[in-house]
């Protein structure tokens, strides 16, 4: 078997491989987390934690640039930190990233049942394995046909989101509050849509709805874990990353201001409980005619399709990277006979998803993520710190600002869940001491 890699990616595929990532869960479902947290502070959320994802991906790109090979800040962490911390990057973001993509599982299954009237959490479990194992077959086609995929739901996503901004805007409901005052979630004033504080508008819940909601801007981590498979990465990185950002802030806020002027940010969060579906809900709710409820909801289902498709993806290539360093077994190190894909790591990436995805909660399976994938990012912002001046594209404040972002908001979360997010890390540390005879390093 092979034990490289190839080059197939350039900027617009590396584009549609963050944009499937990161246009899916966090608009469709982790919007009304956010609101549930902050209110109608959710917006301002996303300003925070698009920066704040902004700082890091830059990062990121100067690294995978620097360092263009597999694995993402696992690999970065040993070039650049230690190979513990290395083994701390590799562990939180399997962790991290398999609860995102447990939650995309459910989300999917959620907006695909609400359209036909099905609210039971075991039929949502049950379809997302279905979905799940779907992904982990076409994952293991390779890179090439996964980035057509990739394209073409991200076309879909876009669709649906202008359908649901549309139907908001153009519905005499939206600009009319008064006259429907018998409904159950009557609309905001205007001062709630614009943010302004006010009954529980208050610093840390702005925090931790940020914390939330920046799990869903780490999409843009695709395009650097799949550095190996990126054309002319050191021009290709940076760009891509740059435009998937700009226009996932972009569209977050969009989305995020449309349905605050249908629902108050309260029942956007109930909405988010009850249904798991709630830019379908809403737009139930203000009539829009089923067609384009439809699209709306075909839009949810391939959107969080492709975050899985893509996280499947990316968790695979840093398994392979484990597997080569000796943190995991070297079974797992092993990639096709063609050079496209490491199917043990596949295997094992997606069995880790399932498991999580059994646990039929997406409040949960969510806030996990939250809590380490900014662990992870921050030792991604440690590691761009240490960046020779040669190899430095970005100014060296950035990666202060992402690194003091990431741990700062990763205490603002419920204490459950920090406890269990620095479990994994003490974890990790035990396995990188446990495993130090058989690990190696690969040739960089």
């Amino acid at each position: 078997m092979n034990a490289t890699l190839k080059r197939e990616l350039g900027v617009p595929g590396a584009v549609a491989l963050g944009l499937g990532s990161m246009v899916g869960t966090g608009v469709f479902v982790a919007l009304g987390l956010g609101a549930g947290v902050a209110g109608a502070g959710v917006l301002l959320a996303i300003v925070l934690a698009g920066g704040l994802a902004l700082c890091n991906a830059l990062s990121s790109a100067q690294l995978a640039a620097a360092h263009p090979v597999a694995g993402g800040t696992y690999e970065y962490g040993h070039q650049y930190l230690t190979p513990a911390l290395g083994a701390v990057a590799g562990v939180t973001f399997l962790v991290a990233k398999s609860a995102s993509a447990a939650t995309a599982a459910l989300g999917l299954a959620a907006y695909g049942l609400s359209w036909l009237g099905v609210n039971e959490p075991g039929f949502r479990i049950g379809i997302g394995i279905i979905v799940l194992l779907g992904v982990m077959s076409l994952v293991l086609e390779g890179m090439r046909r996964t980035t057509v995929v990739n394209t073409i739901i991200v076309g879909v996503t876009l669709m649906g989101l202008v359908a649901f901004v549309a139907a908001v805007l153009f519905q005499p409901w939206t600009w009319l509050p008064a006259e429907y005052d018998d409904l159950p979630y009557p609309p905001p004033t205007f001062g709630q849509v614009l943010g302004v504080p006010g009954d529980g508008f208050w610093l840390l819940a702005v925090a931790q709805a940020t914390a939330l909601i920046f799990v869903a801007y780490t999409g843009y981590g695709r395009i650097a874990t799949c550095a190996e498979e990126v054309r002319e990465p050191a021009r290709t990185i940076p760009r891509a990353v740059l435009v998937t950002m700009a226009a996932t802030i972009s569209m977050y806020l969009v989305v995020c201001v449309a349905a605050l002027l249908v629902v108050e940010p309260k029942a956007l969060a109930a909405l988010t409980q009850e249904t798991a579906a709630p830019l379908e809900a809403i737009a139930k709710q203000i009539g829009t005619p089923a067609p384009v409820t439809l699209l709306i909801a075909v839009a949810a289902i391939t959107a969080m399709f492709g975050v899985l498709l893509n996280l499947v993806f990316g968790l695979s290539r840093v398994a392979l990277a484990m597997g080569r360093r000796g943190h995991l077994p070297s079974v797992f190190a092993k990639v096709d006979a063609t050079g496209t894909a490491p199917a043990p790591a596949i295997l094992l990436v997606t069995a880790i998803i399932a498991v999580l995805l059994a646990l039929g909660s997406i409040q949960h399976a969510w806030s996990l993520s939250a809590v380490t994938v900014l662990i992870y990012y921050g030792l991604t912002n440690a590691a761009a710190l240490r960046l020779p001046r040669k190899d430095r594209r970005f100014p060296r404040a950035l990666a202060w600002i992402g690194l003091l972002g990431c741990f700062g908001l990763s205490f603002t979360l419920e204490p459950v869940y920090v406890l269990v997010g620095f479990g994994f890390v003490a974890a990790s540390l035990v396995l990188h001491v446990a495993t130090a005879k058989g690990r190696k390093k690969p040739a960089d």
